[in-house]
């Protein structure tokens, strides 16, 4: 480590050595490495690839150890990052807001999710098309958000069934029924089609 913050083999190794870590499950070392070389990044300026792979790597140790809110900062700054670098209609943007998604839902920030998803499933269906995998995944987020929220109303309901029944359709005919991401919509599905079900017994 006697090599200056700029040589490229210095942060190979440090990212090496991250994923090693990560791989041995020594969670709590792997995040001193990933910090120090997201540190190092930053002060020299970095916003590039690199820097948000770093940054991205760092988000999924914080979820693996229950630092939520901290996971979720950091892919709000990845999706804000990618923004910039690369624009809207990357795919890697899409990957970037989804993920930013799943990490607002374990916070219960549903009215951001949905708003999120509002604005970047369009792009999804332009950009990707309405059959793959990341467009699918998104329209499984955000009707999560519709019926897990607290607050939803019953049409909010009836478009998360609608929602999902499209999407499970779509999911089966393009992955197949045995895919994690079909049967994940499946479940989504079956929770919606109950919340529905509760809620209409009861109105």
């Amino acid at each position: 480590m006697g090599r200056a913050e700029t040589d490229e083999i210095r942060g190979m190794a440090m990212g090496t050595l991250g994923n090693g870590l990560y791989s041995a499950g020594r969670h709590e070392e792997e995040i001193s490495v990933r910090e120090a070389e997201l540190s190092t990044l930053r002060r020299l300026g970095r916003s590039d690839e690199p820097t948000l792979v770093v940054m991205g790597n760092l988000a999924n140790t914080y979820d693996e150890m229950g630092r939520k809110k901290e996971a979720m900062q950091l892919k709000r700054d990845v999706y804000s990052e990618r923004l910039k670098l690369n624009g809207v209609e990357y795919e890697r943007t899409l990957i970037a807001a989804s993920n930013y998604a799943a990490s607002l839902r374990d916070l219960k920030r549903f009215e951001e999710i949905k708003s999120l998803m509002r604005k970047t499933i369009p792009v999804a269906r332009r950009v990707l098309g309405g059959n793959h995998e990341l467009t699918l995944k998104m329209r499984c987020i955000y009707a999560r958000a519709l019926y897990e929220d607290p607050g939803a109303t019953l049409d909010d309901l009836r478009e998360a069934v609608t929602t999902l029944e499209e999407t499970e359709r779509t999911a089966r005919r393009v992955l197949g029924g045995a895919h994690p991401t079909t049967t994940g919509v499946e479940s989504c599905l079956r929770e919606a089609r109950a919340a529905l079900a509760a809620r209409e017994t009861n109105a």
